[in-house]
């Protein structure tokens, strides 16, 4: 199956109606969403960033069940208008103003400006993601041959250095004090553990357990391998496909040992986390690919090549079984007028 920019746009309104069914959860209409959810993104950040969480928190706090009311119909809205291909102009700019305001209000800007955050825990956050991919996926305008213009749904080429900047930013951010160790990722699984299932809360016990006194062997691997993952998706070809595949197999990983199947089991969760998103924007990535294009371009013309050959073949094919018919026969012949020639003396 041959992915789209459109495709992926409907891949991103089913996200978003995702986040709209999960806001209906019960749990979301009393004062733990604010309290247990949103509250606690504050914590280790900076007043910039904290006191815009704390007011969130505060306003919610004063009608919880009509706050949630209205961000869940926002998000349900959002994933119908990308799903009509009409609406979905409208919907991708809703979708980076929402984004960006759950991003900073709901999630604290994924912890970034704390130091502390890593994507095997979900930073940079899902809705901060939501609006790269809203904004690489807006229409561009084409000119049609009659002087009309139409919409296309297609995918930014920078979209790669956005690629890039996250895995590169994750492998830095990885190499900052205070989770430079493998005990600080041992750490960091483990804590998954806690609400988990019986089967999930094992395997981030063990994970952790492997993990537990590796040193800065773990830190250095998991480091190089996003460099990695973020410089070849720079590339063309063989190289962003393979940066994108490595890519996915690593960020559903850390979405099973270091963010809990985004904790969808809990009743609490306000969308799937982080790595989905990822897996999503490599798809947009590869479709960017401008070596992708240029394939496209040729078969097409290939295509062209051939419908043209074959109209050709069943014009001479038609006009031999007239000729052997006698059809053209019975055409009266058009009479050619000769210029007289005028003979001088």
């Amino acid at each position: 199956m041959r992915v789209t920019a459109r495709k992926i746009q409907v891949a991103l309104g089913l996200l978003w109606l995702l986040d709209g069914a999960l806001q209906l959860q019960p749990f979301m209409f009393g004062r733990g969403f604010a309290q247990r959810v949103i509250a606690p993104t504050a914590d280790g950040q900076p007043q910039f960033v904290a006191g815009g969480v704390h007011w969130a928190t505060a306003l919610i706090l004063t009608h919880p069940a009509a706050y949630d009311t209205v961000f869940a119909l926002v998000q349900i809205a959002l994933g119908i208008g990308l799903l009509i291909p009409a609406t979905a102009r409208l919907a991708l700019a809703g979708s980076i103003g929402w984004g960006l305001g759950v991003w900073y209000f709901g999630e604290g800007l994924g912890g970034i400006s704390s130091g502390h955050a890593l994507m095997l825990t979900g930073a940079p956050g899902a809705a901060l993601l939501y609006v790269v991919l809203s904004v690489a996926l807006w229409p561009k305008v084409a000119r049609r041959t009659d002087g009309s213009t139409v919409r296309t749904a297609t995918v930014a080429a920078w979209l790669p250095l956005a690629w890039a900047a996250l895995w590169v930013g994750s492998a830095v951010f990885g190499a900052l004090p205070g989770q430079n160790t493998g005990n600080a990722i041992s750490q960091a699984i483990e804590d998954n553990a806690d609400g988990a299932p019986g089967w999930l809360a094992a395997i981030d016990r063990q994970v952790a357990q492997n993990l537990h006194g590796a040193g800065l062997g773990i830190v250095i691997g998991l480091a190089m391998v996003q460099l990695v993952i973020g410089v070849a998706g720079l590339a063309r070809g063989w190289a962003r496909t393979a940066a994108v595949w490595v890519g996915t197999i690593l960020s559903l990983a850390f979405w099973v040992v270091g963010q809990s199947l985004g904790e969808l089991y809990s009743g609490q969760a306000t969308d799937p986390s982080t790595s989905v998103v990822v897996v999503l924007l490599g798809a947009a990535v590869l479709t960017a690919d401008p070596a992708s294009r240029i394939e496209v371009a040729v078969e097409s013309r290939k295509r062209a090549g051939v419908r043209s050959a074959a109209n050709s073949s069943a014009y001479f094919l038609a006009a031999a079984t007239r000729l052997m018919s006698g059809q053209w026969a019975s055409h009266p012949r058009v009479p050619v007028r000769r210029r007289a020639t005028r003979i001088r003396a």
